[in-house]
């Protein structure tokens, strides 16, 4: 899955719901051997053990499963501007002599998350390159360091997640291996005012009509009328943080908009050194 489009308007928390709703649960080896080697796949950071349960009603004892394994939530692997392509690959541990799995192996059976494509060093057209057989066939291939590669299962939902439009960042032989491609955009007026109107309810500022006309008819248009799903949390927050600071009741008027705007974007200006 590729989502795509501006900042600030939910991409990263959508794909953090999709893994939401995988609520079952899947058995994680703790590690598996090939050609006399030992590679490490339970990662402790990644994977959220899940305790046997007892069934109160019998009384039976625990569910019993071959301990090589351990039973988890469906893994969610989350990487950004750190991802290089030597992440998709095995790590070599020279002390314990072992391998440590890939970061797509480790996601098996969940999702990886790559956010903000196209702020790694490598392009991202590289990153795409390395998974086209995986994306196509669901098998992937990793090598030891004396060379030898064996195949491995590529069962893990790829999430893209970038800020800049898939034509300038793909070619069309990589478009063609991404199956879904969803553009998550800003909201319209209408609906930034239904936002924004929530938020403050649910953050306990009185909605003041001089205050929110100043923003739309005076803010907005600075910044060609933009809207993005992000902005009322923060202008809010923004508004409260003065409030608290200057004892004063919560309250939008056009004074605390300006100073919330104020830290929304930076002016242009020239630094004296």
């Amino acid at each position: 899955m590729l989502m795509y489009g501006p900042p600030g308007n939910g991409k990263s928390s959508i794909s953090n719901g999709i893994r939401n709703s995988m609520n079952d649960l899947i058995y994680v080896p703790n590690a598996l051997e090939y050609a006399g080697q030992v590679i490490t796949v339970f990662d402790p950071v990644l994977h959220s053990p899940v305790e046997d349960l007892m069934d109160s009603n019998s009384l039976r004892k625990r569910d019993t499963y071959d301990r090589r394994y351990v039973r988890c939530q469906r893994p969610t692997v989350i990487t950004g501007g750190e991802l290089s392509l030597s992440m998709l690959d095995l790590i070599y541990d020279h002390k314990a002599r072992t391998y440590q799995a890939s970061m797509q192996m480790k996601a098996t059976g969940g999702i990886f998350i790559i956010d903000d494509l196209g702020r790694q060093a490598e392009p991202p057209q590289a990153i795409v390159n390395r998974w086209i057989v995986p994306l196509e066939e669901q098998r992937d291939f990793l090598a030891l360091n004396s060379g030898e590669k064996f195949e491995v299962p590529f069962d893990t939902l790829v999430i893209f997640s970038t800020n800049f439009h898939p034509n300038k960042i793909f070619d069309q032989a990589a478009l063609r291996r991404i199956f879904y491609k969803v553009k998550i955009d800003g909201p319209s007026k209408q609906d930034f005012l239904k936002i924004f109107a929530l938020v403050a309810r649910a953050k306990g500022i009185e909605m003041d009509q001089a205050g929110l006309v100043h923003l739309i008819r005076n803010k907005f248009p600075t910044i060609g009328n933009v809207f993005a799903n992000y902005q009322p949390t923060f202008l809010l927050d923004q508004i409260k943080t003065i409030c608290d600071f200057e004892s004063i009741p919560y309250r939008m008027t056009p004074d605390l908009v300006d100073r919330a705007w104020a830290n929304l974007f930076v002016e242009d200006e020239e630094i004296v050194r």
